[in-house]
């Protein structure tokens, strides 16, 4: 299992241990490893709530922002061939690789909502398509997942 809890902004991955029964996230979005778990879903909320409370006590006291910093800029791996389509495809769009890639994720985020996860994939497949083949795939982007 592998599921999100929301507590005020705060975002956390959680999942389950079979072998010690018990819940256990981590706060996503900080500057720190903060940890906690429960051996039920009511526990490991409460839990949760209490590591963003004492997280945020502890940053105001050492006057310190608790949200990790996001600079722009990454590192993306992805396959050779997938590279050079990539490439081509956006010269020949007359974009920049970078503004090729950006194109793609925001399309796909802002088409994602609570699709599920093969969905989501074929919708940033199509994302990388649509500069490349024009209004065809968006055509067919927007019948099947609309």
């Amino acid at each position: 299992m592998n599921d999100i809890l929301r507590y005020k902004d705060y975002l956390a991955a959680v999942q389950f241990s079979s072998d010690d029964e018990v819940f256990h996230g981590k706060i996503l979005g900080i500057n720190d490893l903060v940890n906690f778990e429960g051996t039920t879903v009511k526990e490991l909320k409460k839990a949760f709530a209490e590591a963003v409370e004492d997280y945020l006590e502890t940053c105001e006291m050492l006057k310190k922002d608790p949200d990790k910093t996001y600079k722009g800029s990454f590192n993306v791996r992805i396959p050779v061939e997938l590279h050079r389509q990539a490439a081509i495809t956006s010269a020949q769009k007359n974009m920049s690789l970078n503004d090729f890639v950006r194109y793609a994720i925001d399309f796909t985020l802002s088409k994602s909502g609570d699709i599920p996860r093969t969905a989501k994939m074929m919708i940033l497949i199509v994302s990388i398509l649509i500069p490349a083949f024009g209004g065809f795939f968006y055509f067919i982007c927007l019948s099947i997942f609309t």
